[in-house]
Parts: structure tokens; C-alpha cells; sequence
């Protein structure tokens, strides 16, 4: 018997005794249960004060458990969270009207070519005329198409990754097509059945191989939902808005100082910035729950966390901080959640303010509210 006939034979058992909201698609945690959102940090390979890893150990927390937690799978296996998420979407491809998907990357699997015209953003979506999921991550050639099945990229393996799911009712994929015209993103696999084309009215032409029309404007800022009525705002910006997103956007619209961890390539870091009301600082290191820290050289993942606890701020999404990627589309969204904000806030072991390497004053302690 197959790992998906299995997977298929225990929904079908537990639907029943889910709760209404809960019995559709949704993100899906590691105990295999509907949960309103989760959060996955894969570690690099390279990080200290440890043996050699494979570059598929995570931690992960979600909505039920709102605190690091190390898994006991690797990221790609179909029993991770990622994998059982997606397993959603692999089983029900097929049903021409009942469900619609999207897939996007920029850096698309099967040796496709990578886009340069398109946003720097990586996801895919995937829902019912009553609810469905958003998943925002940052692996590259991620995920596989849908007849191929769930596995993970080598090229994921060797950096930090970080993916955050979100599940939504069905009133708020009419705006986050929105966003995502804002975000111009790569889209390699769809599908959009004609009881969906609606709401999904600008994936649709991304769908269908066609060219967007302009934005009314460079930026987009909206609040969104979850199913369980958490909030959620999401900033998404064209290829046309030239300003850094987390100086001249984010954090002078949340009116707070922002830590901000994402790809340190050499040679295209950007400085930690003060110039602006709200400041940017560079994070230099992540340390872990278990003792353990890597550089954010080896850290794919794109976030920013407030400074001070009585912001708590997190964003998570798209853009590197980086000089080039202020000319590529892209979004984050942010939350403030107080459980996110700590087991964000608590990985930044060190980083720059505007002169000169801080260890941060927290330390390797969480915040207490």
C-alpha cells in the first residue's frame, strides 16, 4: 500500500471529527491535523558546535504549538508538515472543478530556465470554494510538479529555508490574487477551473501564459485573514518601486526598528541602515533552541523581526536584503503574534547596528511579555 493510499484512507477516517473549518483543505501540521498556520526553519549544513548534518534537519512551529519544536523528520519526507501539505494538493490536482492551484518560483524545478522579468518569489497556493492555503517559502526549484510527486531540491540543502503556511477562507484569495499582480511571480504549473476565475482573476492570466496589465500603483499594503481570524498584512511591491522594502516601506510603515536576517552573498549585503526614522539592522549570526548557531551567509531565508518586544513585529517573505533586489517584485507578510515574535526574536545571536558588530542584548533568551 502507498504512502498516499494511506494518506487518503486516514482522511477519510478523520474527517468526521474535525471541526467544520478544519475539514477542508488547509495547512497541515506534523501530526497530520488541520492547524490555521505553521512555520518551518530548515537548517543549513554548515553550523557550529555540531556534527556534519544532511541539510534536511528543521524546526518547525505552528498555531496548536506556537514555540520551536526540532522535527523528528527531514524536509523531505511526505510525513513532514511540508510534505503532508502538499499532499493536499498532489491527490486532488486532477478534480477539474472542485479545487484550483498555483504554483510559482522563480527559480522553477526541471532545469527550467530561471526569470529575471518575474518577481523574486517563491509559493503556491492551493484551494476549495470554502477555504484553501498559502504557502510563501524561499527553496529554490521547490515544489516539484504535480505528477511528479512530493520531494525535496538538492539545491535546497545546502542553506537555511524558511516556509510559513497560512490557511485562509475562501473571501481572501480575491485579495491575495491581488497582491500576487503586484508581485508578478513565475508561475510554472496551475490550474484554475472556471467556478474559480473570479477571485483568481489576475493568476489566471499568469495561468494561462499571458501578460499582466499595469498596477495601479508600486506598492500594495492589505490586511488579511485566517480561517481561525488571525490577522495578517501583506505588503507586495512591482518591479517599478526602486526603494529597499524593509527601509523605505516596512519599517516606516510598522513604525519600528527591524533585525533582518536574509541571503548575506558576498559582494551584495547591503549595510544596516539608520538614515530613515525606523532603522534596518543586518543580523550576522542565528543561534538555535539547542546550542547551536549558523551565519547568515548559510541562511537562504528571507525575515525581519522588531527590535524592541513592545513592537512584536514579523515579517516573512520574498526579498533578500540586498542592493539588486530593490528592482524585483516581491512581498512579505507580517504578523504580530506574540508567540511568533519570540521564537523569532530569540534566534538573533549577533548583528550590525549602524557602526559596528552588537551582540544582541536579549542574548540566547527568549522575551517575556
Amino acid at each position: 500500500m502507498t504512502v498516499r493510499t494511506l494518506w487518503s484512507i486516514y482522511l477519510l477516517l478523520l474527517g468526521p471529527t474535525l471541526p467544520l473549518w478544519a475539514s477542508h483543505i488547509s495547512c497541515i501540521n506534523e501530526d497530520g491535523k488541520p492547524v490555521d498556520w505553521y512555520i518551518l526553519y530548515k537548517f543549513p549544513k554548515h553550523m557550529s558546535y555540531d556534527v556534519a548534518r544532511t541539510g534536511l534537519e528543521y524546526m518547525f512551529m505552528d498555531s496548536v504549538t506556537p514555540a520551536w519544536k526540532l522535527s523528528k523528520y527531514f524536509i523531505n519526507m511526505t510525513e513532514s508538515a511540508l510534505g503532508q501539505t502538499l499532499q493536499q494538493l498532489y491527490q486532488t490536482y486532477e478534480a477539474k472543478n472542485s479545487v484550483a492551484y498555483v504554483m510559482y518560483n522563480d527559480g522553477p524545478p526541471n532545469k527550467m530556465n530561471y526569470s529575471w522579468t518575474h518577481g523574486h518569489s517563491k509559493g503556491f497556493l492551493l484551494l476549495e470554494e470554502s477555504q484553501g492555503f498559502w504557502v510563501i517559502h524561499s527553496i529554490p526549484e521547490f515544489p516539484p510538479f504535480p505528477e511528479d510527486g512530493f520531494s525535496y531540491p538538492s539545491t535546497g540543502k545546502s542553506y537555511g529555508q524558511a516556509v510559513i503556511c497560512l490557511t485562509f477562507p475562501y473571501d481572501q484569495f480575491a485579495e491575495i490574487d491581488r497582491q500576487l499582480l503586484y508581485y508578478n511571480p513565475n508561475v510554472y504549473n496551475c490550474s484554475i477551473p472556471k467556478p474559480f476565475q473570479g477571485e483568481l482573476f489576475y493568476v489566471q492570466i499568469l495561468c494561462a501564459g499571458s501578460q499582466l496589465p499595469p498596477a495601479p500603483w508600486n506598492q500594495s499594503l492589505v490586511k488579511l485573514q485566517s480561517a481561525k481570524a488571525e490577522t495578517f498584512f501583506s505588503f507586495a511591491k512591482t518591479k517599478c518601486d526602486h526603494e529597499d522594502i524593509y527601509v523605505a516601506w516596512m519599517a516606516q510603515k510598522l513604525q519600528t526598528d527591524f533585525l533582518v536576517e536574509s541571503w548575506q552573498r558576498k559582494g551584495h549585503q547591503l549595510f544596516s541602515n539608520c538614515s530613515l526614522p525606523y532603522h534596518i539592522y543586518n543580523i550576522n549570526r542565528i543561534q538555535t533552541p539547542w546550542n547551536t548557531s549558523f551565519s547568515s551567509y548559510y541562511d537562504h531565508s528571507k525575515w525581519c523581526v522588531s527590535i524592541r518586544p513592545e513592537d512584536q513585529w514579523t515579517c516573512i517573505g520574498d526579498l533578500n536584503y540586498a542592493a539588486q533586489q530593490s528592482k524585483r517584485s516581491g512581498g512579505f507578510v507580517c504578523t504580530q503574534n506574540r508567540y511568533i515574535y519570540t521564537a523569532f526574536r530569540s534566534l538573533v545571536l549577533h548583528y550590525y547596528d549602524c557602526r559596528e558588530l552588537h551582540e544582541s542584548i536579549y542574548g540566547s533568551h527568549s522575551i517575556v511579555f
